[in-house]
C-alpha cells in the first residue's frame, strides 16, 4: 500500500514537470547578473526608526499606493478598488472618487486638481468636486499598458511614466523575470494637451521626481535597483545617466522636497534568490509557469531612503520586522511629516521628520 502511494506520489510530479515543460510560458526572459548588494552599514545599518510612524486608517484602506495632501490637509490615497478616498479629522475615511481602474501615482496641480495615474485609464485629472477628467492614453501611437508615477512642474508639465508597454498592473512580476526593458518616462503639457516621450527601454520605469531648480527629473528602474536621471537644462538637456546605482531594494516611488532632498520608497530589500535566478532565462521561464504562491516572496520591510541631489544616500529609515509598516510604494513630505503609502497594506504611514 505504501508503496503505491510512494509511486502514485512519483507519477504526479513527473506530469507536473512534463506539463511545466510543455506548457507555453507567459514571459519571454532574458539574462541578467544583478550586482552584488550592498551592505547594510554605514548611513544603511540596520534601524527602527519608522516604528515611530503614526498609523492612519488601520483596517479601512485597501492598498493605498500612493498619497498625497491637500491645501486643507486632508490625505488621499488611491485603492486596489478603483477608488481615490480621503481621510477627513476624527478618523473619518469618504470615496472622493472613482477612476474604476487601479490609481496608482498622484498629484496635486497648483489649482488644486488631483492628477493621477491610473493603471488601465491613463493620465487623469480629478476637480475638487470629484470629476474626472482622462488627459492622455497613449503617445507616439502606442497605448499607456501601465501608467504609473508622476510629478508636476513649476509651470505645470507633468511628467510621467508608463512602467512597461507589454505588461498590465496584475501581471508586474512578469515584467520583473522578464528582464527586458519595457518602460517610459513621458511628459503631458496641459496647455498644448499633448504627450512627449523622453525615455524608452526602461526597466520597469516607476516613480517620478523634479529636482529643486527643475533642471533634471529622476525616474525609477525598479527592477534594475536603481535611479535615471534625464536632463531637463543645461548642456547635458535631453541627455540622461545613472543617478544612483546598485540600491539595497526595490526603488518604487520617489518624491522631492524641492529643497534639494528625494524621498525613495523602497518595496522591499533584495531577494536573494531573485538575484541567484536571473542569470538562468530557462528557469524563470520554467517560474512563470508557477502559480504565484510558489514564487520567490518579498520579505516583509518597510525601507526609505533620503538622497540628496548628488546621489548619495544620506538617511535610511526602516521598520525590519514589517508588522507596522511594509512594502512601501509611495513617500510624499507635507508639513513637516513624511506621509508612506503601500500596494497592498491596509494603511498610511505618518512619520514626523526631526
Amino acid at each position: 500500500m505504501i508503496k503505491r502511494i510512494g509511486l502514485g506520489i512519483l507519477f504526479l510530479l513527473v506530469a507536473l514537470v512534463a506539463l511545466l515543460v510543455v506548457r507555453g510560458a507567459p514571459i519571454d526572459p532574458v539574462s541578467y547578473n544583478p550586482p552584488q548588494k550592498p551592505e547594510m552599514t554605514g548611513v544603511l545599518a540596520l534601524n527602527n526608526l519608522l516604528d515611530k510612524a503614526e498609523l492612519l486608517a488601520v483596517g479601512r484602506i485597501n492598498g493605498p499606493e500612493d498619497v498625497d495632501v491637500d491645501d486643507e490637509g486632508r490625505v488621499y490615497g488611491g485603492t486596489q478598488d478603483g477608488k481615490i478616498v480621503r481621510l477627513l479629522p476624527g478618523g473619518v475615511v469618504e470615496t472622493f472618487a472613482e477612476t474604476h481602474g487601479r490609481p496608482l501615482g498622484l498629484h496635486f496641480d497648483e489649482r488644486q486638481n488631483l492628477i493621477v495615474c491610473d493603471a488601465y485609464r491613463g493620465l487623469l485629472s480629478i476637480d475638487r468636486d470629484g470629476h474626472i477628467i482622462i488627459l492622455a492614453t497613449s503617445a507616439e501611437g502606442g497605448p499607456f499598458r501601465f501608467t504609473d508615477d508622476l510629478d508636476i512642474a513649476s509651470n505645470g508639465v507633468i511628467y510621467f511614466t508608463d512602467a512597461s508597454d507589454k505588461f498590465f498592473q496584475e501581471d508586474y512580476l512578469y515584467d520583473l523575470l522578464e528582464a527586458r526593458p519595457h518602460g517610459r518616462l513621458m511628459s503631458y503639457d496641459p496647455a498644448a494637451g499633448r504627450v512627449k516621450v523622453l525615455l524608452k527601454d526602461l526597466y520597469f520605469a516607476n516613480g517620478v521626481a523634479l529636482s529643486e531648480n527643475e533642471d533634471f527629473v529622476l525616474v525609477n528602474e525598479t527592477y534594475r535597483y536603481r535611479i535615471i536621471r534625464y536632463w531637463l537644462k543645461g548642456e547635458k538637456a535631453g541627455t540622461n545617466d545613472i543617478f544612483i546605482d546598485n540600491l539595497p531594494g526595490f526603488p518604487d516611488g520617489v518624491s522631492a522636497d524641492r529643497k534639494g532632498t528625494f524621498w525613495v520608497a523602497l518595496f522591499t530589500v533584495r531577494n536573494d534568490i531573485l538575484d541567484w535566478l536571473h542569470p538562468f532565462p530557462i528557469v524563470k521561464r520554467l517560474i512563470s509557469k508557477l502559480p504565484h504562491f510558489l514564487w520567490p516572496k518579498p520579505l516583509p520591510y518597510g525601507f526609505v531612503l533620503a538622497l540628496d541631489e548628488d546621489g548619495n544616500i544620506v538617511k535610511s529609515l526602516q521598520e525590519p520586522t514589517g508588522k507596522h509598516l511594509r512594502e512601501i510604494t509611495s513617500v510624499q513630505e507635507h508639513g513637516g511629516y513624511l506621509y508612506l503609502g503601500s500596494l497592498n497594506s491596509d494603511r498610511i504611514g505618518k512619520y514626523k521628520l526631526p
